[in-house]
């Protein structure tokens, strides 16, 4: 039973934190300046473009949320320009009006290049932003989750009262952190450090069982209920006090651009509690949303009606909440597996190179996929293929081909295994069912004794006539 997307039109949020303003000046260079080597930008157009804190509201917006604003602008033009284009969504504007000017972030663009960026900002002090608690105060009556948004510009440089203030009016406050000094978040229900952020604090994170020691440390010394640690590739990780991890692979898509992917996190993730979702399901659809927007060039946000059609599309292959398609690491790999055991759910595994996808791997993942509930694909290395079938391949890299293979609506998680054989993998995951197509008897199987000793099934499947990676490679070379 697919469930029902959130009505974010009945979600409102308060965002808290560092304004910026966004500018671009794009313009063609046809020449040198005689005055030094740089190069003579003819600017033709300026686009202004809410940054910070006020982006993390244009994606609330842009999802149908209703959200207020508050933070420190100064008191000039890039302030009025703030304020109409967040008015012109929707949202509502509380600002702080201080003697120090708003920040500003210019770019140079020609040729579709940056040539250069110049900041204007001068940070915000305590005393700039005493009375933001106060500002606030009764916008809280107003909402149900306060974010936090710090871009270590001086606004939250204590945001303890903010805090105190939210809790007792029962509003869910969320953090977008920055810095070493995470203890000015004490009480917060939920954190997002990317994992950059996160081993700044913590220290080097060396395998998924010290990242949840780690973790659990912080959420016990800070108070806090929950980290939800965005991982890039390698997906999001929810962990709480007493309660088994989350682990979301990354929704598998080629990566434009990572820029503002946090603020779409944060937001989704707002906007979804706000609207009376869990955080298990508000998590669920932050990891959709930022496959979406890291496919799109530049600070992007979207709309509800492109978050639920991929939300539903994914949820149209694999029912379970929770475990999304997704390229994923070994460890990961296994934290997934342990997870869909305890829901009683059949795991399948397959191998191979996979270097060009073609009707034979389709229908043959499509058959295996139907022996259980959950199908693993484990691809050969880079150098593994090399030595397996000779220089020149493999075409395609390990990345793309988990890329590609992630994609397709049978394969629920792609991994990429050391060595030449997947034996290794086989024993720490323990598959229910090991499957391989070829012509041969189970026993030509690598691996098969491995899970036939824990009580595991191998099956040999039939492969589509005419159809051969090799084949195609050779084929193509005598054509060109």
């Amino acid at each position: 039973m697919k469930l029902p997307f959130p009505d974010f039109y009945q979600a409102p949020v308060l965002v808290v934190g560092d304004l910026m303003l966004d500018r671009f000046y794009f313009g063609k260079t046809k020449r040198i300046s005689p005055e030094a080597p740089v190069p003579v930008v003819n600017v033709e157009r300026l686009e202004d473009i809410p940054g910070g804190a006020a982006n993390v509201a244009m994606n609330i917006a842009s999802l149908g949320a209703s959200c207020q604003l508050s933070g420190i602008t100064g008191k000039d033009e890039a302030a009025d320009v703030l304020t109409q284009r967040l008015n012109a969504v929707g949202i509502n504007c509380h600002f702080l009006k201080s003697d120090k000017p708003t920040i500003i972030k210019s770019r140079i663009i020609s040729a579709h290049q940056q040539l250069l960026r110049m900041d204007f900002e001068t940070p915000f002090t305590p005393v700039d932003n005493q009375a933001l608690a106060s500002t606030c105060a009764p916008l809280f009556g107003e909402s149900k989750v306060l974010v936090l948004s710090d871009y270590n510009k001086g606004t939250l440089s204590d945001p303890q009262p903010l805090i105190q203030h939210a809790k007792q009016a029962g509003l869910k406050v969320l953090v977008d952190p920055k810095g070493q000094d995470f203890a000015k978040y004490r009480g917060a229900d939920v954190i997002t450090p990317n994992m950059t952020e996160f081993e700044a604090v913590v220290g080097p994170v060396s395998s998924e069982a010290d990242l949840l020691v780690k973790a659990g440390q912080l959420i016990s010394q800070l108070d806090i209920g929950a980290l939800l640690i965005t991982r890039s590739e390698n997906g999001m990780s929810l962990v709480r006090a007493d309660q088994s991890e989350l682990h979301l692979p990354a929704i598998a898509k080629e990566v434009a651009d990572v820029t503002g992917a946090g603020d779409t996190v944060i937001a989704t993730l707002a906007a979804a509690l706000a609207a009376g979702e869990s955080l298990e399901r508000a998590v669920t659809l932050a990891n959709v949303a930022a496959s979406i927007v890291v496919s799109k060039l530049g600070t992007a946000t979207l709309g509800s009606p492109e978050l639920q059609a991929e939300f539903e599309r994914h949820q149209g292959q694999h029912q379970s909440d929770h475990s999304f398609a997704g390229a994923v690491t070994v460890e990961q790999l296994k934290i997934a597996v342990e997870q869909a055991k305890k829901r009683g759910e059949k795991i399948v595994f397959t191998n191979g190179c996979f270097d060009i996808l073609h009707a034979g791997h389709v229908s043959y993942l499509h058959e295996a996929r139907r022996l259980g509930d959950r199908l693993i694909v484990a691809i050969n290395t880079d150098e593994s293929v090399s030595k397996l079938k000779g220089p020149g391949r493999p075409i395609n890299t390990a990345e793309r081909r988990q890329i590609v293979l992630a994609g397709l609506a049978d394969v629920d998680w792609v991994t990429c295994f050391e060595g030449d054989t997947p034996e290794a993998l086989l024993r720490e995951v323990q598959p229910d069912i090991l499957v391989k197509g070829g012509d041969y008897d189970k026993k030509g199987v690598v691996g098969w004794e491995i899970v036939e000793g824990y009580g595991g099934k191998v099956k040999v499947m039939s492969l589509v006539e005419n159809c051969s990676t090799t084949a195609i490679v050779n084929k193509i070379n005598q054509k060109s």
